[in-house]
């Protein structure tokens, strides 16, 4: 009798995130005394605002946390983020619409379980985030890509999203601003690709991760909002790790019709029971507070958006589209691909080949563009200092030139 396989076919399938696997790779050759500039996790530089720190130091001395609370997360929090969702976005939810999860990841792994069935098909504009189209693969269904090209600011047409729809087809993946690209969608675009959905009977996952991440004219505008009779096929995805430098902590949400978000509580409290109270406690301090921080830090960000900008400009062979929110920069190195580079001399044939050579030769970390359905493209991240976004942007352009 032949041996059984030691993993299972579906968790084997699932590949390494390739922004964790990078900054890993950083982070090894810092430890081992190299000088590694690194573009590549997109995690804010700041410690999270002081305010928010206090009110978790005081949840660990109160005996309430101690203990299991709803899995559908505390009641003041679910309360607080409706009333926060309103606030910033414009978009009326109830405390029961809510969901609170162990970060944006499980908010989203949760949102295709609930939604999908095997086979159902999700379109998938790419650029896309690494974890999209796993979940997706989890839940059993089907990611179908959608590439959009750094010409078009790396934003998705009607026509395409015509051609890649089936009778398989359950769900539209939205995402605006976008990582990896930063590319922000008007309003205009997004009542067009909303009112798409609604047409087709889709339904539309949204992550609004980076909703307070935009600049110079660009604005944030919520598809539920913009689209209102899609409300109902509509689940947000939402968390505090970006707005408010708190990657850490692991506390996301989930928003949508109150059957789906009532099944998702289900799933859950099958996984983890609930999210860490000290957490959701910092949390509700964070999305309850002023916003302060957040608009010292979001200006941060622009600041070093235009440097970046600036620098890859110069770079002979490199074409990189304005980014207007998040904090990613996301060029193309079409121009780069195949010439000799450096001293050595090396040829990088793809994305991949690059983001080894710039790492090998001129100690600066970026991910590959193969890692987010875009090849020949990279991320940098630029929620790192001044000084080094500086010093990263002159080692690239002594090896490009």
């Amino acid at each position: 009798m032949a041996p059984k396989q030691r993993v299972s076919s579906r968790i084997a399938s699932v590949t390494e995130s390739a922004t964790l696997a990078i900054d890993a790779k950083a982070k090894a050759l810092r430890a081992a005394g190299e000088d590694v500039v690194g573009f590549g996790a997109g995690e804010p530089d700041f410690p999270t605002p002081d305010h928010i720190v206090e009110a978790a130091a005081a949840a660990c001395r109160d005996p309430r946390n101690h203990h299991y609370t709803p899995t559908s997360g505390l009641p003041e929090l679910r309360e607080a983020i409706a009333a926060k969702t309103a606030r910033d976005t414009g978009f009326n939810v109830k405390a029961g619409q809510v969901l609170v999860t162990n970060g944006g990841k499980q908010a989203i792994e949760e949102a295709f379980a609930t939604l999908l069935d095997p086979g159902d098909e999700v379109v998938l504009p790419a650029p896309y985030w690494t974890t999209y189209p796993e979940s997706v693969r989890l839940a059993g269904g089907v990611p179908v890509e959608v590439p959009t090209t750094p010409e078009s600011g790396y934003k998705v047409s009607l026509s395409q999203l015509d051609r890649a729809v089936t009778a398989k087809t359950k769900v539209l993946l939205f995402v605006s601003p976008s990582n990896p690209s930063g590319a922000v969608y008007t309003e205009e675009e997004i009542v067009a690709i909303g009112s798409w959905a609604d047409e087709r009977g889709l339904w539309v996952v949204t992550d609004e991760i980076y909703e307070h991440l935009v600049y110079g004219t660009a604005g944030m505008v919520s598809m539920p909002v913009a689209v209102p009779q899609l409300a109902e096929r509509c689940v947000v995805v939402n968390g505090v790790a970006k707005t408010y430098a708190m990657t850490g902590w692991r506390v996301g949400w989930l928003i949508g019709p109150q059957d789906v978000v009532k099944a998702a509580i289900n799933l859950q409290s099958h996984s983890v029971s609930n999210v860490c109270n000290v957490a959701q406690r910092a949390a509700l301090a964070a999305v309850s507070g002023p916003l302060d921080d957040v608009e010292r830090m979001r200006a941060v960000y622009d600041r070093r958006r235009r440097a970046i900008v600036s620098a890859l400009a110069e770079l002979p062979g490199v074409f990189c589209p304005e980014p207007e929110g998040a904090f990613y920069a996301f060029p193309s190195f079409a121009g780069v691909l195949g010439r000799p580079l450096g001293a050595s001399g090396r040829a990088a044939m793809t994305s991949l080949d690059l983001a080894e050579i710039v790492l090998d030769e001129a100690k600066v970390a970026f991910v590959p563009g193969e890692a987010f359905g875009a090849p020949g493209c990279g991320r940098f991240s630029y929620a790192l200092s001044d000084d080094d976004l500086a010093e990263g942007m002159a080692r690239l352009a002594k090896l490009l030139g």
